[in-house]
């Protein structure tokens, strides 16, 4: 059967002028215009679609890629705001629906925010804001350490929250990110701990001193780079100095550039570092 706001393999049960009808089970038969249908599409074939619903409420087919689907996260653009909804641009034609009762705060058309993808009581698509609501609370399966998918999306005073897996809520602490991240970014991570009250805190970096510094080495190169190969930092820069310029402790800054050092990348002057 075919299931709204989600992909969909379904077959093809006529070819009519203005488009094809997909066998969408107890759905019925569902629309998937013309200008959709893949060239060369016979009776008997199986077609990939995403199935929503049109302005009228009647389902339809498209072979377009939505930017989410009913269970996503995302990060969306808001196209349009009414009085009762704000409308956000999610790859289709049709935008979808932002109920000003699941908005934690007024929107502006225009801005970017992550929401949550659901189907409603009634089964129509939509999304909320309230992303904590949508998270799963049983964490047993995940072990310190394990490698993991994030959606970064807020900042606090703590650091950053984070979706783990596209299903759980974890957070990055401020004192221990060493590079900048935004709102609505993918990136990998490290469960660091699952605490007793199943609340997860997360790391950028691999557990153990090897791996860290190896990853902070590689961010401080990379800062290197972007700069044209200079940075005016050294072992004799303050604390406040090393940490505005690469939002990194000075004693990480003094292994990373340890590491770059032995390695043949860099070389320390009375001014700063240079890339070799």
């Amino acid at each position: 059967m075919a299931i709204p706001g989600k992909k969909n393999t379904l077959p093809i049960s006529k070819i009519v002028d203005f488009g094809v009808y997909l066998d969408g089970g107890d759905l019925g038969e569902i629309l998937l215009p013309m200008k959709w249908v893949p060239e060369n599409t016979k009776p008997d074939d199986m077609l990939d679609v995403f199935i929503y619903f049109d302005s009228s409420d009647r389902l339809i087919a498209t072979t377009m890629n939505p930017l989410a689907v009913v269970g996503d996260f995302a990060f969306l653009k808001v196209s349009a705001v009414d009085k009762v909804a704000a409308f956000l641009d999610w790859g289709l034609e049709k935008d979808l629906i932002l109920p000003y009762r699941e908005q934690t705060h007024t929107v502006q058309k225009g801005n970017y925010y992550p929401v949550h993808v659901f189907a409603d009581d009634r089964g129509r698509i939509a999304s909320s804001m309230y992303l904590e609501k949508f998270t799963e609370k049983d964490v047993s399966e995940l072990k310190e350490g394990q490698d993991v998918d994030l959606f970064i999306y807020a900042a606090t005073d703590l650091g950053f929250k984070a979706i783990v897996n596209n299903r759980y809520e974890g957070i990055l602490y401020a004192n221990e990110i060493f590079q900048n991240l935004t709102k609505g970014e993918r990136i990998k991570g490290y469960i660091k701990k699952v605490r007793e009250d199943s609340k997860i805190d997360l790391s950028l970096y691999k557990t153990g001193y090897e791996n860290k510094i190896d990853d902070l080495s590689s961010i401080l190169y990379e800062k290197l780079k972007s700069e044209k190969g200079f940075l005016p930092v050294n072992d004799y820069s303050s604390p406040d100095e090393i940490y505005s310029l690469l939002k990194m402790s000075k004693k990480n800054f003094k292994k990373s550039v340890g590491n770059l050092y032995r390695s043949g990348l860099i070389r320390i002057t009375e001014d700063g570092i240079y890339l070799s």
